[in-house]
């Protein structure tokens, strides 16, 4: 029997996945780290708590597992997007990495664009210039932190600091590249223009693979910390939403996700790159050879659940102990006993500021509506709703570009709530479907590295042969019609607001 290994390097953690040739769960492992907010707005990690988690899971999965390592034909690696890790010529980490959620560098944003053109940017990298992507940050730290910056000699992204871990090579993969604004996206390569016009030098990117293809092999160093077996090899793998749609099967036209992790994401195959003109959605190279994705992206999803359990939801976790349970599972019910659309409460999730529609880094988290009626159970139900219309948010825009929708797979950990799949359904007014895995990123980057290694001919048939379709649940009807009203009301809010978040970004600045 034939295993594969899927990393995925998350936000909250990186989880480890063992998984035969059939795509079944084998052993699984995860290891949390913290997120540091040095200031409002600002979002950091430190890569050696990344690969200090790598190591122990891929050590407690070999462990639980009991095989043996010779049996791993292929590592695929999976991660968060965007984020920046910079290393110096003995390949040391230079400072902190900047991650997908930072929203410092409006100003380098509109550095880009004057530098580039707002068009010309758009051509090559098919979006426009975001707080979230890498060469702002890295523009960030050649502005603010220029020691740090004369100190570069390779650029990577999260998933490719544990790459380089674990083989000691510098590569990258088209997936994850894009989201740095340094690719040319059509051509699926470096663009020397931008890299040239904004100061980086060429040298200090990472070579750039195709997903499925092997990038490197372990090194014996790392297999004396990890138990891998020195020259297994590790294939490109996929930011974690290309990964986790290969994760889902979303690798053909019409078949579309909706991942509900820390940030939200609708997410739909392209044969062809097609590219929104006003910047809303994300397009970039899909995991699978010579496709595209189109993606929207909504920055507070699971994030936003995760602070109201965090923050107010103490008795929850303290009886989810108890009950040895997930305390989402305590606030689902909770949420249950509200009525759709919460009775006026409406919630809108910019905890992070917001990507799709609304390309906005100074907008705020918002509760609307409430009174005396309003509880914990509205306050909880509202935070999912809202969630849910963020989401819809980015279907309409995807489906204005023509994109073909027939089919919406739900996953992420929000997709483990029958509550919240249902909450889609409605919302969208599209049934709502499950697959027979949720381990999504990890999934898709063992995929991918089992068609490096030659378990499978091709990315469609790695996903043929892992994935099917488990349950569906359809819209109801009634509550389709709720939701539609308030989904109108909720797409005005932001409108309403957004002056206001700009005047609280100005205060905030004076007083800082």
């Amino acid at each position: 029997m034939a295993y594969l290994l899927g990393i995925d390097i998350g936000t909250s953690g990186t989880k480890t996945v063992l998984f035969n040739e059939h795509g079944n769960t084998v052993a699984s492992a995860i290891g949390e780290y913290p997120l540091y907010q040095p200031q409002i707005g600002w979002a950091e990690q430190d890569p050696e708590d990344w690969w200090k988690a790598t190591v122990d899971t891929i050590r407690q999965v070999l462990s639980k597992s009991g095989i043996n390592p010779a049996d791993i034909k292929g590592i695929g690696l999976s991660g968060q997007m965007h984020g920046m890790v910079l290393l110096d010529k003995d390949g040391n980490v230079i400072r902190s990495s900047i991650i997908w959620c930072d929203q410092r560098t409006q100003e380098e944003c509109d550095q880009i664009t004057e530098i580039i053109g707002r068009d010309r940017l758009i051509e090559i990298t098919a979006n426009p210039a975001l707080t979230g992507f890498t060469a702002s940050k890295v523009m960030w730290v050649k502005n603010h932190q220029p020691e740090y910056f004369e100190k570069i000699n390779k650029i990577l992204l999260p998933k490719d600091y544990i790459r380089y871990r674990l083989t000691g090579e510098y590569a990258t993969e088209v997936s994850d590249a894009s989201g740095m604004q340094f690719l040319d996206v059509p051509k699926r390569r470096w663009s020397y223009e931008i890299l040239d016009k904004l100061g980086i030098e060429r040298e200090w990117m990472p070579e750039v693979y195709e997903s499925q293809e092997i990038s490197g092999k372990v090194t014996e160093q790392a297999a004396r910390m990890t138990g891998l077996l020195p020259g297994t090899p590790v294939a490109g793998g996929g930011g974690d939403q290309a990964a986790g749609a290969v994760g889902n099967g979303i690798v053909k036209p019409g078949v579309i996700s909706s991942t509900i992790g820390t940030s939200g994401v609708v997410f739909a195959h392209m044969d062809q790159v097609s590219i929104d003109p006003l910047g809303r959605v994300h397009t970039f190279c899909h995991a699978v050879p010579n496709t595209w994705h189109v993606m929207g992206v909504t920055q507070g999803a699971g994030l936003s659940l995760q602070w109201m359990r965090n923050n107010f939801g103490g008795a929850e976790c303290e009886l989810a102990r108890f009950l040895d349970i997930d305390p989402y599972v305590l606030m689902d019910a909770q949420a249950e006993k509200a009525v759709p659309g919460c009775e006026g409460l409406i919630y809108l999730p910019y905890m992070m500021g917001e990507r799709t529609p609304h390309l906005d880094p100074y907008a705020k988290g918002v509760f609307f509506g409430i009174s005396a009626k309003h509880g914990r159970n509205e306050m909880i139900r509202a935070v999912m709703e809202g969630v849910s219309y963020s989401l819809r948010d980015c279907l309409e825009i995807i489906k204005s570009m023509g994109v073909p929708v027939s089919e919406v797979r739900a996953s992420g950990g929000g997709g483990k709530s029958k509550l919240w799949r249902q909450m889609q359904a409605d919302v969208f007014n599209i049934s709502i479907t499950t697959i027979n895995t949720t381990e999504g990123p990890a999934m898709g980057a063992a995929l991918l590295a089992g068609v490096g290694a030659g378990v499978y001919s091709s990315v469609a048939e790695a996903c043929e042969t892992a994935i099917k379709t488990v349950g569906v649940q359809h819209p109801i009807e009634e509550n389709v019609k709720v939701y539609d009203r308030y989904y109108l009301v909720y797409k005005d809010l932001y409108h309403s607001l957004k002056d206001n978040y700009l005047k609280i970004a100005e205060i905030q600045r004076e007083l800082s």
